[in-house]
């Protein structure tokens, strides 16, 4: 093994092995939670409100999109967002797509954008998330059409958005957008035995990383998720999104 492809390794093993601890631990947890009827424990204080800014080292924010929206001074109010994607045509080519991400969305989605004419070659994003699957099937389409996506500027992608976001052939994200990743929701042990809730996370985050390496994106961005409780948002700053190869160098 060279040393180039060792160091290009390195990350991605070391992703893997926080990966495999943190399913150590929360297998942990719900075995101990179906044994004895416990729910999981908060961990850490309670982060301030997505209106409060960020600045380097102070990022992770409360994370209600129902209630709060990112201190930012966006070109245009959308209003309140749709529960599901929305595509509607802005300029020629270019459309937004905008809404929570539901189930069934990349099915939907995907026949809108392989029907609609022009076709589109860039998607202005702006989404809270929602079903992870969804994007990670609606971003495998958004490259293979060959469209690049774009963020202006004091507008927002969270959640499983990013995954729709590192999708784009091209990636262009204003400074003062706002992207923000955080764990990924299974449910509660409540609801699943703890083997298969298990199975569950493995099987996802796998998922995740396995796309994330196939749009170019450094999976190290993952220890943010993992470390990010779902109630919570980790807003990315610039050079981060520089780091992870979310945006070039120049941009």
């Amino acid at each position: 093994m060279t040393e180039t492809t060792a160091k290009h390794r390195n990350p991605i093993a070391r992703v893997l092995m926080g990966v495999l601890v943190f399913q150590l631990g929360i297998g942990a947890l719900l075995v101990l939670g179906d044994m004895q009827g416990l729910r999981l424990p908060s961990f850490g204080p309670d982060a301030p409100r997505l209106t409060e800014p960020v600045r380097p080292g102070d990022q992770r924010r409360t994370f209600r999109p129902d209630r709060d929206r990112p201190v930012t001074q966006p070109a245009r109010n959308p209003g309140e967002l749709p529960n599901r994607l929305v595509l509607t045509q802005t300029d020629g080519t270019t459309y937004r797509l905008e809404g929570g991400i539901s189930a069934g969305d990349a099915d939907r989605i995907t026949d809108m954008i392989t029907q609609a004419d022009p076709r589109p070659e860039t998607l202005i994003l702006q989404s809270p998330g929602g079903s992870v699957a969804d994007a990670l099937a609606l971003g495998r389409t958004i490259r293979s059409e060959g469209i690049a996506t774009q963020m202006l500027r004091g507008e927002f992608c969270y959640s499983a958005c990013p995954y729709l976001l590192a999708a784009g052939t091209t990636r262009d994200i204003d400074a003062d957008a706002s992207v923000g990743v955080h764990q990924h929701y299974f449910g509660e042990n409540t609801f699943l035995p703890a083997a298969f809730a298990v199975e569950d996370i493995q099987r996802g985050q796998a998922e995740v990383m396995t796309y994330l390496n196939e749009m170019g994106i450094d999976p190290l961005v993952m220890q943010h998720a993992l470390s990010t409780p779902p109630d919570q948002i980790y807003v990315l700053l610039p050079e981060e999104l520089e780091r992870y190869r979310f945006t070039a160098p120049d941009n």
